[in-house]
């Protein structure tokens, strides 16, 4: 049997390599992300996407290149017509903000390619209680199975 797949969205990337925070809750998140990457490669096939790789890139030089050596070997999906549309049609349908164009092409890049999980602590548009059941169901109205979204400590169970 495969290992179930994972789409890897860049916070989970960030909450690896920033530096211990002293927010408690924050702190809590980096560590379980820790603890799920320790074994993560042998228990899942894991995925990130050309928009994960850019965003990794950006801001400080040092921090970019930690972040990009984290991922560095792990497949990567590539932006699809078929992904655009799903991404533009998630914002179209208030699922994801408008304001928020690239949270979508994570969902839709995973959806597309029918990758089973969305690793994420991206609550405020994507893990989120009120936006879940949208984003579901605009992507299989799109005719795409929707990933499961959760955060990397939900996936330690899995």
């Amino acid at each position: 049997m495969a290992n179930p797949t994972v789409y890897i969205e860049t916070t989970v990337v960030g909450h690896l390599a920033m530096r211990l925070q002293r927010d408690p809750i924050v702190a809590g998140r980096q560590l379980a992300t820790r603890e799920w990457w320790k074994e993560a490669a042998d228990r899942f096939r894991l995925f990130v996407s050309d928009l994960v790789i850019e965003e990794c890139e950006a801001g400080d030089p040092v921090a970019s290149a930690e972040r990009l050596e984290l991922i560095q070997g792990i497949e990567t999906l590539r932006p699809t017509d078929p992904a655009r549309r799903l991404a533009a049609k998630l914002v179209a349908e208030f699922a994801i903000p408008a304001s928020e164009p690239r949270d979508a092409f994570h969902v839709a890049i995973a959806a597309v390619n029918g990758i089973e999980y969305l690793a994420t602590w991206n609550f405020k548009h994507i893990a989120n209680v009120a936006t879940r059941d949208s984003i579901e169901q605009t992507c299989r109205n799109f005719g795409c199975e929707p990933p499961k979204i959760c955060t990397p400590d939900e996936l330690m169970g899995a």
